[in-house]
């Protein structure tokens, strides 16, 4: 048995239609907007860190060379990442999910705007926000131990 022979139609492919392609789909990539927060550490050191819209605010720390550990690598599984927000950024934030609710739990130095920085991501609003660190975690604590970058 013979099979059929297919055969590639031939066509031109024009440098505009390229051209108009890539150009379509680069305007159509998301611009993310640069923001700057106010990092504080336990010593009182302040750390200027700027990242892109979206960023979760753990992964900013470590980008920043901020003592923010983050030993679950941002999987929700730890509270290593804990911050202190401001109120008014707290209270226009999504609500913690309970994985995230259960973890708090656990973290040093609880107050009522502590969030996981690997749960809250920058957004435009957060422009100039300062975010507190806790005095202690319970690794760096235990075995002072530095977040490295990734």
């Amino acid at each position: 048995m013979r099979l059929p022979h297919f055969r590639a139609a031939a066509s031109p492919v024009h440098r505009s239609t390229v051209w108009q392609q890539t150009a379509a789909f680069s305007s159509s990539m998301r611009q993310f907007k640069e923001i700057s927060v106010v990092f504080v550490e336990p010593d009182g050191n302040r750390v200027k860190a700027t990242g892109e819209e979206g960023t979760n605010l753990m992964e900013l720390a470590h980008e920043n060379d901020v003592d923010l550990e983050g030993a679950c690598e941002g999987a929700c599984a730890c509270s290593t990442c804990h911050v202190i927000l401001e109120d008014k950024i707290y209270d226009d934030l999504p609500e913690p999910s309970d994985e995230e609710n259960d973890m708090l739990d656990l973290a040093f130095g609880l107050t009522d705007t502590s969030r996981l920085g690997c749960q809250v991501e920058l957004t435009p609003e957060m422009e100039g926000m300062v975010i507190k660190l806790p005095a202690a975690t319970r690794n760096f604590y235990v075995d002072g131990a530095k977040p490295a970058h990734h």
